[in-house]
Formats: structure tokens, sequence, C-alpha cells
């Protein structure tokens, strides 16, 4: 029900925000990430744009002056703060934040019994929406605690842990295979529609490249052969240093939401860069699979580790599949216009919120990015 998935989305961003101080929230460590704060006000800009103002007859806008604040990348939607510079916003304070969270839940509220069709499709794009920056709200701060010698533990409880399954190949037979979504229930514009594909036979392994698979690359000197890099890879090993995943210590310790732990060997390797990814297939005598590859082979029996472990690199770029149309109107910036010089991942990782992923959903980031839950499985 529409009204649960409301309440329940929104009660959840508060609840990953609950172990933030103030100072933690207003922190922004690069240009690529945001302050929680903003995570928090921007996802509530999108009701109270796309949805209050439009739909709920007498609604109020919170603040005038806040939609610029808040608005991300909606060219269509007028003016907007510059992107790196949304640390710099210390007001409005995080109890204002909270409060406009409360005044737009109010009005959704008020709006639900009544709400047309094309509200009521907004406010679960809405939702969804939200629970994509649920998982930004955590990689961003990781990455702002990363940058801070003391190495705070979001998280103090400690990590759960989980055998990795014996590795074993999975064979697909390849052929005309269906891709995209069926139109059954939810899904992103660009996960549609939904054709035909036609793949060659190929094995995919049935899980993740653990730590210490990725451990015995770097010993090998995985980073210091450029015959294994793609050439911009290596270019950016050489330019930012890069000699492990992000959040390895150079003790031999990993840091992540729990802070700084053991490093474990059967744990999936996460935070690698698209360019990481393809050099340790590469050295593995492997490759990383198609986007259409992994969704073909993901309903396998023994494919394991799909999405609630780490997002997985393809060796797809991020591009319209045949017959995609952006949706009409400011929405239609959601997705198309970023299909160019990004790579498609997919599954979903242990910050994915329950129930956000599926097999078709299609997430995508620059080949450099190596601040997200991402990881590796191989293809041959």
């Amino acid at each position: 029900m529409l009204t649960d998935l409301l309440r329940a989305t929104r009660a959840h961003t508060l609840a990953l925000a609950a172990p933030l101080s103030d100072e933690d929230a207003q922190l922004q460590s690069m240009p690529d990430a945001s302050p929680a704060k903003w995570h928090l006000a921007h996802t509530t800009w999108f009701f109270e744009t796309m949805v209050l103002t439009p739909y709920l007859r007498g609604y109020c806008v919170f603040d005038e002056r806040w939609p610029r604040l808040f608005n991300s990348y909606y060219e269509s939607l007028g003016p907007r703060h510059a992107r790196p510079q949304r640390g710099l916003l210390s007001r409005p304070s995080l109890t204002e934040v909270k409060a406009y969270r409360a005044h737009v839940d109010a009005a959704l509220a008020d709006l639900l019994p009544h709400a047309p069709a094309e509200s009521r499709t907004l406010i679960e794009l809405g939702c969804h929406h939200e629970q994509q920056h649920q998982e930004l709200l955590l990689t961003d701060i990781l990455h702002a605690f990363s940058c801070n010698p003391l190495l705070p533990a979001y998280d103090a409880a400690p990590p759960p842990k989980a055998a990795a399954p014996e590795q074993a190949w999975l064979k697909h037979p390849g052929g005309i295979v269906s891709i995209g979504h069926d139109g059954n229930g939810f899904a992103f514009d660009n996960e549609g529609p939904r054709h035909q594909a036609l793949l060659a036979p190929f094995e995919i392994s049935n899980r993740l490249v653990t730590c210490g698979e990725y451990a015995d690359f770097i010993d090998a000197g995985g980073y210091r052969e450029p015959l294994l890099w793609l050439s911009d890879g290596w270019a950016a090993v050489q330019a930012q240093g890069w000699q492990r995943p992000a959040y390895w210590l150079e003790d031999g310790r990993v840091f992540g939401l729990h802070g700084v732990q053991p490093l474990d060997a059967d744990a999936p390797v996460m935070q690698l860069s698209f360019y990481e990814a393809c050099a340790y297939a590469e050295w593995a005598g492997a490759r990383l699979p198609t986007e259409f590859e992994w969704e073909a082979a993901c309903g396998l029996p023994a494919f394991a580790q799909a999405a609630d472990q780490a997002w997985q690199w393809t060796r797809s770029s991020y591009a319209p599949y045949p017959g995609f149309k952006p949706a009409a109107g400011a929405v239609g910036e959601y997705n198309g216009k970023f299909m160019v010089g990004q790579q498609v991942l997919r599954g979903g990782s242990l910050a994915t919120p329950p129930g956000h992923a599926r097999p078709t959903y299609r997430n995508f980031f620059p080949p450099a990015a190596r601040w997200q839950f991402s990881g590796v499985r191989l293809a041959r």
C-alpha cells in the first residue's frame, strides 16, 4: 500500500541519520558526495516540488528560498546551488531540515486519501528516489569518516560475517533472452522498454570475488602491471596513487561502516572502481559480464550474493534501451540525460534498502568511482 511505503521510507531515512551528530550531517568530503543533511532535505524537496505544489490545493511551500538549495540536477526547475558547495550550507540547520520533513510529511498525509492517479505515481517514484538516497547517505558519510584520522564507526556493532560459497562457474546456454522490466510493479524508466538480446553461451561465477582473492592480485603486483589495465585505468592508478581498494589500510585492516576491522578474507571485496574490476578480471583470466549476461544469469540455481553484498560492475556502458523515451516534464531528467560516460552496475549492496533492488535494476557510475559498495563478479 502506497501509504505504508511512504511512511516506512520516510522513517527509515531518519533512522539512518539518527546516529549522526549535527556536525556529521554537515560534512561534504568531496564534490561527488553530499552532506547527510542535504540528503534529508533534497528527498523532501522532491515530494514538495513534484507532488505537493502541483497536486495539493492551497499547499504553502515551507520556505521559498530553499528550492534553490535542494534541487539536485533538474535544470527545468530553476537555478541550483553548486553541488561541490553543498557542505557550505550551515543554514538551514539540521533541526530546521527535520521540521521541513515533518511539514511535507503532514501535507502528503493530507493529499493521499484523494490523490489523483498521476500524483500517486509520483509519490511512488519519490519513495524509490528516497531509497536511492538512503544508500547514498551511507556511502557519503563513510567517505567523510574515512577522511577523519580517527576513522570513526558509523555503527559500533561488529559487522556480520558469512562464509563465502565455494567458487563455481555457472553455465548459461545463451540464445535470445528478454531484458528489462516487464511492467509488473515499480521500475525506473531506464529499466525499459523490455526487449530481446542475443547472447553467446557463457559462464558466470556463482559468487563475488573475495577480499582474500583480491589480496592475491595485489601481492602479485596487480597495481604495478600496466598490461592488466585499460589505458584510462592505468592513468588513474598513476595519478591517484592507487595501491589497494579505497578503504583498505596500509596495516592490512579495512575501514567500513563498522569502523576499522580485520580484513575478512571471505567477504566480498568492495570499494573498487570499474578500472580495478577490469584489471582484476584480466589478471584472473576472466572478464566482467555484460549487464545482459548478468540479468539472464541471476536466476540460475546457485547464483549467490546477487543483491545483498556489493553492486557488481558490468562491461556495459550506460545507454538507453531500444525505444527508450524519457518521461514528460521534469522527471524526464531523472535518468536519461546521464546515459553517457558511465558504466552499469547490477545487483545491490549491503547498504541498499530492503526491497529496493530487483533483477532489472540498472545502477550507474563513472568508471573511476570507488566510494560505493561496488565489487566484482567474473564471467568468461
